[in-house]
């Protein structure tokens, strides 16, 4: 990238003046979004200055950039990003800079990524209802949501914390907002109860309710408390254990199959059928996480195989990288890979 469009004036901001390629000057119109941009303490540019290597000093509504050119111009993409959000009425967190430096250096390392503008400006998806908007905080993630939006059969696979379930569920609510669907399915096998729910306590909401508190948590997050009571008494959003869904169809629905990695062959086979006319099917799962009897093989495992290629079939893998939770459970997620490896490669030496 040459020295002129590292310092092209972006849209979003008033003026970005410079002395040489790796030192640059942003100034933002609004200071007050400014100060959000740059965080209490200036802790969001100190996160950047962590994450990529450089030099960020704010000055007023000003803040001055150095380093490496490569660096520095990730930087500016993230932070016009950011900014941009802010002035559609958004907020930002630690959280949401981490994403943006995700981004902005995906931008560079997969420039063939449909979602990158490789001049500077980062194009992300997002899933917005009344309540809250959600914005793609990793590549995978991004893909993820485009290809709930294009898919009537959608995977996401990949280990915990990396935001496959949430995203599902915020689709589906956004979906029925949007007046697209009628109505949300939740959906989860109760392996802990072996399925046999009826010696548990309470009527069939409260019987399945710790197993689908995930997806509930998700629910509340995106809608108003007291639609979601609502949608659930009067049917809208309806809470149906895999064990009840035989022999139904499911037409002008948000289908969502969380934790399906527990579902055995026949299961995965009986709830992918119930998929009806204008229906959207979400199925997530972790296939290292299998909690079914040994032996038996996870109806996940075995549709992902049979089900490549088939069109209308989207599938996302996510990786330990994805993880958006505390970087601790990266860290975990990694190390836990890492064993199953070698038990692996020492099963294999033994045979």
């Amino acid at each position: 990238m040459n020295g002129h469009e590292l310092v092209s004036t972006s849209p979003r901001q008033s003026k970005t003046s410079a002395t040489d390629v790796n030192h640059f000057v942003l100034t933002f119109e609004n200071n007050r979004f400014a100060s959000e941009l740059f965080g209490q303490f200036d802790q969001n540019l100190k996160l950047l200055e962590q994450r990529l290597n450089i030099d960020a000093r704010p000055r007023g509504n000003s803040v001055s950039i150095s380093g490496d050119v490569l660096a520095t111009n990730q930087a500016r993409r993230a932070l016009d990003f950011l900014y941009g959000r802010l002035q559609s009425g958004g907020s930002i967190d630690a959280s949401d800079v981490e994403g943006a430096v995700r981004m902005a250096l995906a931008a560079d390392d997969q420039l063939q990524l449909p979602t990158m503008e490789k001049k500077a400006k980062l194009n992300l998806a997002q899933i917005s209802t009344r309540k809250k908007t959600i914005v793609a905080r990793t590549p995978t993630q991004d893909a993820y949501m485009r290809a709930l939006e294009r898919s009537e059969l959608v995977f996401g696979v990949g280990p915990a914390g990396t935001g496959k379930t949430y995203l599902a569920v915020a689709h589906a609510a956004q979906l029925l907002e949007r007046g697209a669907v009628d109505r949300i399915v939740l959906s989860r096998p109760a392996v802990e109860a072996g399925e046999r729910l009826g010696f548990l306590p309470g009527d069939m909401k409260e019987k399945v309710d710790p197993y689908l508190r995930p997806l509930y948590d998700a629910l509340y997050d995106m809608m108003p408390g007291d639609k979601v009571e609502r949608a659930i008494t009067a049917g809208v959003i309806e809470i149906a254990p895999l064990a009840f869904m035989r022999g139904r169809t499911l037409g002008n629905a948000a289908v969502i199959l969380d934790e399906a990695q527990n579902t055995t062959s026949m299961q995965m086979k009986m709830f992918l059928t119930r998929l009806g006319e204008n229906g959207r099917m979400i199925v997530t799962g972790d296939p290292s996480q299998v909690d079914l009897p040994r032996g038996v093989k996870s109806g996940l495992v075995e549709a992902l195989q049979i089900l490549k290629g088939v069109e209308g079939v989207s599938v996302t893998r996510f990786k330990d990288v994805d993880v958006v939770r505390h970087p601790m459970v990266a860290r975990i997620v990694r190390a836990y890979e890492a064993q199953t490896a070698v038990q692996d490669e020492s099963e294999q030496g033994d045979r």
